[in-house]
Parts: C-alpha cells; structure tokens; sequence
C-alpha cells in the first residue's frame, strides 16, 4: 500500500501507539523502488511531478503522472544496467531542478547507488567525490544558459579516466547541438524497457542506494552512505507525522543535491500520492517565481509551503496582492533556527503558522518534525521521529559530547539512534568520529525537551560562543536583535579576542525600505534586550546581504572571517599603525588566519608593539 497517516499525531502519546506495531509490520516497502512501483500502481494517471517552464504561472508547465513517472524511472535503471551499473556501482548527477533529476536518483538507486552533486562545488571537490564513490557514470545538464554544468563535466571527464558523461537537455530545445559527451540521457531511455528492470535485481533494505556529501564549504566534502532502509523509512516516519495525501500539492524549492529536497521533500510526498510542483530549474533564486510565488500557490492549489527560514524571510517581502492561499494548509521549515519575529511577521502577513523540523543528512534527511495542529514557539522542531530513541548529553569544552545526561529542561547535545541512521561514511574514520563508542550518532544539535516531550532547538554545538569559558548560544543574540523592526536577518558570531578568548559580535540584513537605523542604535538595542551580561554584543555590523550556502542556511564561518578581519584591523588603529592592511582568510579546512601587511618604512620599534598586539590572539597570523 501507499504510505499513509495511520492516525493524527498531536502528542508524545501518538507517536507511542506508532511504535506499539513492529516495525516490520508498520513499514512494509523494501526500497524506494518499490515505493514507485506502489505509486503507480495507486494513482496511475494522478499528477506526481509539475514541472515550470517559467516563473509565470500562466504559463503551461509539463506534468508527469505516477505510471509514467514508474516507467521512466524503471527505463533509467535499465539505461544505466546497459552502460555496466551493478548493484556496488554509482551514478553521479549535476543537474538544476528538473523532472529528469528524479529519473536519475530513483532510477540510478534500481540500478545501483546514486550520488547527487553540489554544483557549485569547484573542480577539484567535485573530482574527488566522484573518484571517492567511484562513479562510472555522470549526468549532467547541457543548457546553454546554464553552461557551468555541462563545462564542469567536460573538465570532470577529461581528468577521471572512465567516466562516462550523459547529457539532459532542456524541454524546449528544438534540435540538440554537437558535444563532446557519451550519449543524449533522453534519447538514451526511448529504446529501454519500462515494464520491468532488465537485471532482475531484487533490492534489499540494507543496500547501499546513495552516496551525499555533507560539509566541504570550508574542507573535504564527506560521502554518507543511505541504505534503502534509511530512505524509506524517512518517507513513511514523514507522512506519519504530517499526514499527507494525495489531495496535497507541494512546492519543493529545496534544491535535489541536498538531502532535504530528495528525501523528507520528494519522497515524502510521491510515496503519499502528492503533487510536487518545480518552480522552474532555479526555484527560488529565479526573481520571477519569487515574484508571482503566490499566484503559482493560487493556480496549483498548493496545500504546504517548505523553505528554509532566509526563503520564508525572501517571500515575507512578497506580497499576496490578492492572491488566494487559503489552500495552504501547513507551513513548515528548517536546516536552520526560525528567529522568533520572523514566524510571527509570517503569520501576521500571511495568516500561516510555521512549524519547524530537524533533520541532518546522517539521519536520511529528517530527526523531529512539529506535526500540523501542534502550535509551538520558534525554536520547537516537535516530536522524536516513531521507533527512534534519544538521548540529552552535556557538552565538553571542545563542543562534543559527554556520558552524562542532562536534566528535564536543561539544554544539550542530542545523540539518537533509530531507523533512518545512516551505517557511516565512506571513511571509516569520519564513521568513528560520527558516532559514540555504544553507537549513538552524534548530531552536533543544541537544545532541550520540554515536558510534552517535544525538542526545541537553539542551534549547533560548533556554533557557540565561548567567553572566558562561558557558553554562549548565538540564539539568544539573534532574538533580540532581529525583534529590532528594522532588521529582517541576523547571525552572531565569536570575534577572537585576547583576553577573553571569543568575544560575541553580530550582523544584520536590514528589512527594505527600513529608513534610517545605524549600527549603533542596533547595538544598543540589542544589548539592551539580552539578559546576560556576558553575551551583550561587543558590535553589530550592518550587510547588504547575508552570506549564505547554496541551500540557504547562513554561512557563519563568512562571518567568523569578517570579525577576524575586523578585531585586526582595530588592533591596528589603535596601535597607529597607519597604512597597515589586514585581511582574514578562511582555510579549505575551515581554519581562519589573518595576514598583516605593515609599511615599509614603519620603525622597527612600532612593528615590536603590533607584534605584542597580535600574539595574544587566538587565531594565527603572518606579517609581512
């Protein structure tokens, strides 16, 4: 059968009758292939993937029903079982947004393993995941707009022996131009089956079916193994828990390289029967379906909104202009902590309740999920996934986690062991480092369980601001400046300092049109609504735009840089040292330095006392 909602969850209660079935019996699909197969076979002619041509929703878009949507991926797999894909073999992808995106990743799985590419990942990252995976085959697009693809994957194939490349093109090229690839991915599928998978391979829950980076915009990307199992259960624990139907329509504007958009986004819903809308192969970083976003709701009949918080801070900017979005019927996000003011200026404009998750790419994609009818303060992520069991641990100096449970209330790390547990990366020694000597994977996730047993989070052990050896959670700092009307994001980080080791200093991104308001006001604002002493900021800076990754999330280690930049540089001044330039670099390993360039006629006795200024510091630095 599909998935579906067995009952309502509301509370800890619910999710306990859940796990009074066995497993075994609560989730039945072997892999995500039989996922499809149920699919279709369930809702045949049903809409299960819309795809947008443009980002006006006049505008005609392409749709794939279940049954076809079975067949493709059945004739991908049989494409890839042709060019030699063996259970043990992967298939690498370096797509946009596109329907052929899901061809590859369900049908590469019924093939082999998958492996989904950032991008925006350089060269030599991107060569060194494939070769790490070990993939023969790599997908890539051909758009001539979207050039950086396809030249990408001409440098890849030029340097790893083997690889093979398929090119997808566009929906509307009339007439496919010369390339120097291995074959056309379309034209590849007309000839195969799509009644049934040529190799005959039975799938069982414990193969491997895909390969995610995680990390590697500051250092080595690292390959997590999903097992069939892992993503399955992901999908059916998320309909559990959100209870959709195949009345629903989603729009999935997470991008299909990252764990959040192919599991908890797309396999949630097309193993429920939901329509997954594409907002085009840019989604919402394409200013026109960020424009008309509630008109696209309004045509679709959207029922969920999902975005991570700075795309919910992107649509508040948005007007309905009349739009019709009462089909809305939940409204969810994460990857990040949902500030307080931004939950409540969404449900001011737009009458929508935003309910908040937590998930990580070692846990197949989902952990907790704060269920729709369950109200709750930002910061609530909701219930423990059904069947998985948690633990509350107090921190060591070094951000890791202790033996020793904290006490109901008290904030720490979260340590969890349950179904959709990943069996490890493909380093053995990043494996270790993930989990606890008795197994439990440590999520690097800060925060409390409040007496229903729901898990509010306040951010990431690495994230912490220590002062004197005094914890400080950037949360807290965030909250109160971002309750400032004039401020739309805001992030806080640890500036180095001598004496006190960090010192916590802020960034803000001002609401349009927000009129005159200076760093100083901001400051004293936000100084003025942190109670504790300790993490009253030493600054707020002001930025046009908040750096960000490519999924969304705020990019602290940019801002680490930036304060690292800025203590130096008023060292500097303060020393008189006229003419010296400082400038902060960040590591590929993450690490932060800064370089110090001095005047050279600047007397040797001057350069003695900047060098005293310096040395203190806890970050490195060179002189020149």
């Amino acid at each position: 059968m599909p998935f579906e909602q067995s009952h309502p969850i509301r509370s800890i209660a619910d999710i306990r009758r859940l796990e009074a079935i066995p497993l075994e019996e609560a989730v039945t699909a072997v892999s995500t292939y039989d996922i499809f197969a149920e699919s279709a076979r369930a809702f045949g002619d049903r809409p299960a993937l819309t795809f947008l041509q443009t980002g006006n929703p006049d505008d005609e878009p392409i749709r794939w029903s279940y049954r076809e949507l079975f067949e493709k991926i059945t004739a991908t797999a049989n494409l890839f079982h042709g060019l030699g894909i063996g259970p043990d073999d992967a298939v690498a992808a370096l797509l946009p947004a596109c329907l052929e995106y899901h061809l590859v990743l369900w049908g590469g799985e019924a093939a082999g393993r998958v492996q989904p590419l950032n991008p925006l990942l350089d060269l030599d990252k991107l060569a060194s995941l494939i070769e790490t995976a070990g993939s023969k085959i790599l997908v890539a697009y051909g758009a001539p707009e979207d050039a950086d693809y396809w030249q990408k994957a001409m440098a890849l194939r030029s340097r790893i022996d083997g690889l093979k490349v398929l090119r997808v093109a566009p929906h509307d090229e009339e007439r496919p131009p010369e390339h120097q690839g291995d074959g056309d991915f379309q034209a590849g599928l007309r000839d195969q089956p799509s009644d049934r998978l040529v190799s005959g391979r039975t799938i069982a829950p414990q193969d491997i079916a895909a390969y995610f980076h995680t990390g590697g915009t500051t250092g080595a990307p690292k390959l997590a193994m999903h097992t069939h199992g892992n993503q399955v259960f992901t999908a059916w624990a998320s309909v559990q828990l959100q209870g959709q139907t195949r009345d629903d329509v989603s729009i999935n504007a997470y991008p299909l390289f990252h764990v959040a958009g192919v599991l908890p986004a797309s396999l949630t819903a097309l193993s429920a029967g939901v329509e997954t809308i594409i907002p085009t192969t840019t989604l919402l970083r394409n200013p026109d379906v960020r424009a008309n976003y509630w008109r696209i709701v309004e045509k679709y009949g959207a029922t969920s909104l999902s975005a991570v918080p700075t795309v919910l801070a992107a649509l508040a900017n948005v007007p309905t202009d009349g739009a019709d979005i009462s089909s809305i019927r939940y409204c969810r996000t994460g990857a990040a902590p949902l500030a307080p003011e931004l939950a409540a200026r969404f449900e001011t404009l737009f009458g929508l309740h935003v309910h908040e998750s937590l998930g990580m790419t070692e846990m197949a994609g989902i952990t907790s999920i704060r269920p729709p009818g369950v109200r709750g303060p930002a910061g609530c992520v909701g219930f423990p996934i059904p069947y998985s069991k948690m633990r509350v641990v107090a921190i060591d100096a070094d951000g890791g986690p202790t033996d020793r449970d904290v006490g109901p209330g008290e904030a720490g790390m979260f340590l969890f062991k349950a179904p959709n547990v990943f069996p490890g990366f493909l380093n053995e020694e990043e494996t270790r480092k993930a989990f606890t000597s008795d197994g439990w994977l440590v999520t690097g996730d800060v925060g409390w369980v409040d007496k229903d047993g729901r898990i509010h989070l306040t951010g990431r052990a690495k994230d912490l601001i220590i002062r004197s050896g005094h914890n400080i959670d950037p949360k807290v700092i965030e909250d109160a400046l971002e309750s400032h009307p004039a401020v739309q994001l805001s992030a806080a980080v640890g500036a180095p300092d001598a004496y006190a080791g960090e010192l916590p200093v802020a960034f803000a991104v001002l609401m349009p049109g927000a009129g005159a308001v200076n760093e100083d006001e901001l400051l004293d604002w936000t100084r003025g609504n942190v109670d504790e002493p300790p993490a009253r900021p030493k600054s707020v800076t002001i930025l046009p735009a908040m750096p960000t990754t490519n999924v969304g999330k705020i990019f602290k280690p940019e801002l680490r840089r930036l304060a690292a930049e800025r203590t130096v540089r008023e060292l500097l001044a303060e020393a008189g040292a006229d003419g010296a330039k400082a400038n902060a670099n960040l590591s590929a390993g993450g690490k932060l330095s800064v370089a110090v360039t001095l005047p050279a006629a600047m007397e040797a006795e001057k350069k003695e006392a900047i060098v005293a200024r310096l040395t203190p510091l806890p970050i490195p630095y060179s002189i020149a």
